[in-house]
C-alpha cells in the first residue's frame, strides 16, 4: 500500500512532453481535485501549430530510429525496461495520479500501476512473435500477407484511470513499430506525462511517445483531424466518440479504434452462489464510484431471490469508507467534478420522478469534494432514465424476472453493448447466454474482463489482448510469380 502524502506539496511535471522534452506553459484550465474541490493547477492547452510540433516529431523520430524496422526484440527489450521503471517508480506515480483523480493512492500502486506494467510487457512480446503470414499457392507463385506499423498513432485517454488507458494505449502502439502523440483527458494530465519521462530514462528513442495536454474541442480535434495521423485510438463517451468520427470524416479517412459508453446489466440467477454475487454487484458501483464505462450498473435478478441480494448489496454500498485520495485508508472514490456529480445527481432526481425509488443512498454525502453516496433506485422500467443513460456514476438499478426471456429481454439495451455479467451455476445456461447477450464482453460469476470494446454505439475494435497489437498494424498483400 503506498502511504498517505501532503497533497500541498507534491510536484507535478506541468507541461506537454514533446520530443523527449517538457514543454511548460503557466496558463491554461483550471483544475480542481475532486476529494476537496480545491483549486491546485492548471492545465496548459496545446493548439494546432503545437498538435503539429508533436506530430512532426514523432515523424522524425520514427525515421531516425528506425523503430519500426530495428530488430523487433530491440522494441521488446526498450518496453520491458519501461515497465520495469513504471513499477519502480509506483509510488510517484500513484501520487500523482491520485492527486488530480478519483483513484485512492492505496489502490493504484498494486492495482492500476502494477496491471498496467504487465500490459505493457505483454504487448511488449507480440513484437517479435507476431509477423507475415505465407499463403497457399501453386508451385509457381509465392504470396504472402506483410504486416507493418501504421506511422503516427494518435490517441486520446479519459480521466478514470489515466494510467491504465494510457498503458492501453501506448502498449500495443509502441509494440507493434508506431510513434504515439497521445492526449490525456484535461482532468488528470500529469500522470500521463510523468509516464512519458520514464519511456525516454528506459530507452524508447525520443519523439516516439508525445503528450500533448489540453481540451478535445482544441486540441483533440487538431490531433485526430491532423493529416499524418495515421490511425486514432480513443476511449471515453459514446458523444465523444461519435464527435472524433465525424472530425475525421471531415478532414480524411483513416482506421480508428473506439472504446465507448456502456450500460451494462448483471443479471443473476437463483442458482449463482449469492455472496460472490453480491460482493462483484457492490463492487461494480464502489470501486472508483461506479465511473467505469463497464461497470455493472444495472442489476436484473431473478424475482425469488431478490430481496436477499438487495440487502446484501446495500450492506456492502453502505460499508465503504469514504475519503480523499491521498489518504491510504480511503475505500470510496469521489466523483471527477462539480459538473458530473450535479450529472449523476440530475438523472437520480428524473428517475425517481419517473416511478423509481432509492433504497439507499440518492444524495451528495457531506463534507470536502464530489462525493456522491452509493445509490441503489428499485421500481424502474425499461424507459426510466436510470436505465437509459449512462450515468457514469454510483449507482445501480433492480429489476426483477421470472424466465430467461424476460431475463435477456431486460439485458438488451437500445444503445449499448459493451459488457454483461451473469452469475448461474448451470453451465447450459451460461453457453447460451453468452451466445445471446449483446454485448462485446461477456463474464460469468465474476467481474473481470479481457480485451473490451463493444457492440452498438458502445464503440468499434478492441483494447487490450491480440486484437489490440493487430490493430496497431496495417498489411500487405504480396503475390510473386515465379
Amino acid at each position: 500500500m503506498s502511504p498517505s502524502f501532503d497533497p500541498d506539496t507534491l510536484a507535478l511535471p506541468i507541461g506537454h512532453f514533446i520530443g523527449g522534452a517538457l514543454i511548460q506553459a503557466k496558463d491554461g484550465l483550471d483544475m480542481h481535485r475532486p476529494s476537496d474541490s480545491k483549486a491546485y493547477a492548471h492545465c496548459p492547452i496545446a493548439d494546432a501549430g503545437l498538435v503539429d510540433y508533436a506530430v512532426e516529431n514523432a515523424k522524425a523520430a520514427l525515421k531516425s530510429s528506425n523503430w519500426g524496422g530495428v530488430r523487433p526484440r530491440e522494441r521488446t527489450k526498450a518496453l520491458q525496461a519501461w515497465a520495469d521503471l513504471i513499477e519502480a517508480e509506483a509510488e510517484t506515480l500513484a501520487k500523482i495520479e491520485a492527486l488530480s483523480s478519483t483513484r485512492p493512492v492505496s489502490q493504484l500502486v498494486l492495482g492500476d500501476i502494477a496491471v498496467t506494467a504487465e500490459q505493457i510487457r505483454f504487448f511488449a512480446e507480440f513484437a517479435d512473435k507476431e509477423g507475415s503470414d505465407v499463403a497457399p499457392t501453386d508451385d509457381q507463385t509465392f504470396g504472402m500477407t506483410i504486416s507493418e506499423p501504421y506511422g503516427v498513432v494518435g490517441a486520446i485517454t479519459p480521466w478514470n484511470f489515466p494510467i491504465s488507458m494510457a498503458g492501453w494505449k501506448l502498449g500495443p502502439a509502441l509494440a507493434a513499430g508506431n510513434a504515439v502523440v497521445i492526449k490525456p483527458s484535461e482532468m488528470t494530465p500529469f500522470s500521463t506525462v510523468y509516464m512519458a519521462q520514464l519511456a525516454i530514462k528506459a530507452g524508447i528513442p525520443a519523439g516516439l511517445v508525445n503528450v500533448v495536454l489540453g481540451d478535445g474541442l482544441t486540441t483533440g480535434n487538431a490531433l485526430t483531424g491532423h493529416a499524418d495521423i495515421a490511425k486514432v485510438s480513443f476511449t471515453g463517451s459514446t458523444r465523444a466518440g461519435s464527435a472524433i468520427m465525424e472530425n475525421i470524416a471531415r478532414t480524411g479517412v483513416k482506421p480508428m479504434t473506439l472504446e465507448l459508453g456502456g450500460k451494462s446489466p448483471q443479471i443473476v440467477f437463483a442458482d449463482a452462489n449469492l455472496d460472490k454475487a453480491a460482493a462483484a454487484i457492490a463492487g461494480s458501483v464502489i470501486f472508483n464510484a461506479g465511473q467505469a464505462c463497464v461497470a455493472g450498473t444495472r442489476l436484473i435478478v431473478e424475482k425469488s431471490i431478490a430481496d436477499q441480494l438487495i440487502a446484501s448489496i446495500i450492506l456492502r454500498m453502505q460499508a465503504a469508507r469514504p475519503g480523499p485520495t491521498w489518504d491510504a485508508a480511503t475505500q470510496y472514490s469521489p466523483i471527477i467534478s462539480e459538473g458530473q456529480r450535479g450529472r449523476i445527481a440530475s438523472i437520480v432526481d428524473a428517475a425517481k420522478v419517473a416511478g423509481g425509488e432509492c433504497l439507499t443512498g440518492g444524495g451528495d454525502m457531506e463534507g470536502a469534494g464530489y462525493f456522491y453516496a452509493p445509490t441503489l433506485i428499485a421500481g424502474v422500467t425499461q424507459d426510466n432514465p436510470a436505465i437509459v443513460e449512462e450515468i457514469f456514476g454510483p449507482v445501480l438499478t433492480v429489476q426483477t424476472f421470472e424466465t430467461e426471456e424476460e431475463a435477456l429481454a431486460l439485458s438488451t439495451h437500445p444503445v449499448y453493448g459493451l459488457a454483461s455479467g451473469l452469475f448461474t451455476s448451470d453451465l447450459s445456461r451460461t453457453l447460451r447466454f453468452a451466445r445471446a447477450l449483446e454485448a462485446g464482453t461477456v463474464w460469468v460469476n465474476r467481474d473481470h474482463i479481457l480485451p473490451t470494446g463493444g457492440y452498438k454505439r458502445s464503440g468499434i475494435g478492441k483494447d487490450l489482448g491480440r486484437e489490440a497489437y493487430e490493430a496497431s498494424r496495417k498489411t500487405k498483400s504480396v503475390l510473386i510469380s515465379l
